[in-house]
């Protein structure tokens, strides 16, 4: 959960649209997050950033001295004043009560039954699911959880990457005349809250339901989901929701949506951008936050079937060719990357559900720090 990123060089690119900045930040935002819970963020970003270079150890004890703050061989940064830190490792976010959740969960895994982190992440948060995995590794899975959690997929090794089973997920809550599913990937490691400039872990499911019912106030939101926790900075001011862009691998699909998941790479990003294009709004919430592994860093799932020799061109010349108007490829920390103009789907709007009234005071769900 640690949203201080290594700085890297870079070839300049254009200001990317999914990052939020000062000016960006929707002057309405507070009224459509009526009824929500507290939302509060500053901008705690630096004026400015200097290296130091010290010629000797007496020159760094001399400067250490100066700015009242021990500086060590491990060092790496510091604030001037000091930062006042607010430790929050062992705080939680709990709801009075475990929040019941509208829609059904489910995990896709593969080869993951060791590490299975977004299992145990929901298991510590009491939100049930389900996971769907291949018939030759159900035995494996069934041993370090609960049987009847688990779906098993009629194929396997297709060599396709998560679209098969993507849509025999939402195949079987059509089935089950659920208006909507959520589907995460199998290596989110936790869940948070991001409020008043700090990201404090949650206790049970709440933020899952209230991410529901925003969702649900409008007719036109063809996908939502949880934001990334180390692309949502904590010291950055931002709002509680981004609209149209992309919703990745923490996301609360629409049922009725009149296309489904396709083609081999970027499945996310594609279906973000085909739901745009027809019209309707994203909401990608970062008052929720999903820790998420980043890709290629865990085995198992796609990292292997997918993602080797050069799988991050391919992906990038994948989407490029889907989305030729929306999408280009750049390099970037010396690797190739998709890029996307998110910006023109900003005249989509969000429509209410005839008769929601949000009501103007804050809704915490019952939320509190513990």
């Amino acid at each position: 959960m640690n949203d201080d990123l290594p700085i890297v060089d870079a070839p300049v690119v254009p200001p990317d649209p999914n990052q939020m900045t000062l000016l960006d930040v929707p002057p309405d935002w507070k009224e459509t997050w009526a009824g929500m819970p507290d939302f509060a963020q500053r901008n705690l970003m630096p004026w400015q950033t200097v290296q130091v270079h010290f010629a000797n150890r007496p020159d760094r004890i001399a400067f250490a001295k100066l700015v009242d703050q021990p500086i060590t061989d491990d060092t790496k940064s510091l604030w001037y004043p000091k930062a006042v830190i607010a430790h929050v490792a062992e705080k939680r976010y709990a709801g009075a009560s475990k929040a019941e959740l509208k829609y059904p969960v489910y995990i896709i895994s593969k080869s993951r039954w060791e590490s299975r982190l977004t299992s145990k992440a929901l298991e510590a948060i009491h939100v049930p699911y389900h996971i769907v995995v291949e018939p030759q590794e159900f035995d494996r899975y069934a041993a370090v959880i609960d049987p009847a959690k688990i779906l098993v997929l009629p194929f396997s090794n297709l060599g396709l990457g998560s679209i098969p089973a993507r849509n025999w997920v939402w195949q079987h809550s059509v089935e089950h005349e659920d208006e909507r599913h959520w589907i995460l990937d199998d290596n989110i490691d936790g869940f948070v809250r991001l409020c008043n400039n700090l990201k404090v872990p949650v206790a049970d499911g709440t933020i899952f339901r209230a991410a529901e019912d925003f969702t649900d106030r409008y007719s036109n939101v063809g996908l939502s989901g949880f934001n990334y926790d180390f692309f949502a900075k904590r010291k950055q001011l931002i709002p509680p929701f981004t609209l149209n862009t992309r919703i990745y691998s923490c996301i609360l699909v629409n049922n009725s949506l009149p296309f489904m998941w396709r083609g081999r790479y970027n499945e996310d990003t594609d279906l973000s951008l085909r739901v745009l294009k027809a019209g309707l709004c994203t909401i990608l919430f970062n008052a929720f936050l999903a820790c998420k592994m980043a890709t290629m860093s865990m085995k198992g799932g796609n990292t292997d079937e997918l993602y080797k020799d050069d799988g991050r061109l391919k992906m990038a010349e994948s989407l490029q060719a889907q989305h030729p108007d929306v999408v280009r490829i750049i390099t970037r920390w010396g690797r190739a990357q998709h890029y996307v103009h998110y910006k023109i789907f900003l005249k989509n709007k969000l429509k209410l559900r005839p008769g929601v009234a949000p009501d103007d005071a804050a809704d915490n769900y019952g939320m509190e720090l513990k």
